[in-house]
């Protein structure tokens, strides 16, 4: 059994694997159809401005939902997105990456509604191999529903961060060397989908879905993606290296990247895996690479 010290050695080096660090290119907004297509419920998407907009329409009979065209290994993702108004208890608007078979990788956004007056919670989540429970829940710091904003991920063989605004709210890096598996062989398509949840979302699934404030709407525009698009049978990206997101700069946030994390952890943060000595009395090893704690 390893030590607490060696343990932790390994975390610096984990933290230490790029030195240099800087913000991801400004996204590059098309069209729905360049990269995406509809998955379910077709008619319940609309679309505006020739398409460089749409909605998302849940009512009491179905959510939809999109996905990508292609499968990426590796890359940076985003998605302007302007979620449900008003009274939306029992939804879930979700943006996420995932791999497709029974031990897939999976990098989420989820944003949980809730009752008019009160804020969003977002939620997001990483897979690894299968594995998931790795849930940090934050509160925003502006209102998502009154103007678009950018959420978006940018995923490299070092790491993989979340985005908000450009503002990084988390961090997963890759700490293969304390034992956690981290997405590097899956090809992942991105999704994004509008649906009820009402057994979960809200407190606990306390907050029951009003389907008379229906329909609910989350609306969309940008929908850019920069990656290295591969078959779902391809363990390797041919472009490694080549990117701008495979390079030195982006294998580590840089200090002032690091500061606003931190200024999201203290002032947002609702809840953390790492921090959760109820549910696992031995924090995650993942947790001291990642900084959270």
């Amino acid at each position: 059994m390893a030590s607490p010290l060696w343990i932790l050695l390994l975390g610096l080096l984990c933290m230490a694997a790029g030195t240099m660090g800087a913000p991801p290119r400004r996204p590059v907004a098309v069209p729905f159809g360049r990269n995406y297509m509809p998955t379910w419920a077709f008619d319940h998407i609309k679309y505006n401005n020739g398409g460089s907009e749409i909605e998302l329409l849940l009512d009491k009979y179905t959510g939809t939902g999109f996905q990508s065209k292609g499968s990426y290994l590796f890359g940076h993702f985003s998605m302007q997105m302007k979620l449900v108004p008003g009274d939306s208890a029992g939804t879930v608007t979700a943006f996420y990456l995932s791999s497709q078979n029974s031990e897939h990788d999976e990098i989420d956004f989820e944003f949980l509604g809730n009752r008019t007056g009160q804020p969003y919670i977002l939620q997001t989540n990483v897979f690894t191999g299968g594995k998931g429970d790795r849930e940090q829940r934050i509160y925003l710091w502006f209102d998502p529903t009154k103007d678009y904003h950018s959420y978006s991920v940018l995923w490299n063989l070092y790491q993989i961060v979340f985005f908000v605004d450009d503002v990084p709210i988390r961090v997963f890096k890759n700490c293969k060397d304390l034992g956690v598996r981290f997405p590097f062989n899956q090809p992942m398509k991105i999704y994004s989908s509008l649906w009820n949840a009402d057994d979960w979302a809200t407190r606990g699934g306390l907050e029951k879905t009003d389907w008379s404030k229906a329909p609910f709407i989350a609306a969309y525009k940008g929908f850019h993606i920069d990656g290295c698009e591969s078959s779902v049978e391809a363990k390797f990206c041919a472009t490694q290296g080549k990117r701008w997101w495979d390079q030195k700069d982006f294998q580590d946030l840089d200090s002032y990247q690091w500061r606003r994390l931190r200024w999201v952890r203290d002032k947002f943060t609702i809840y953390n895996y790492c921090a959760d000595r109820v549910r696992y009395p031995t924090m995650s090893p993942e947790c001291r690479g990642d900084r959270d704690v």
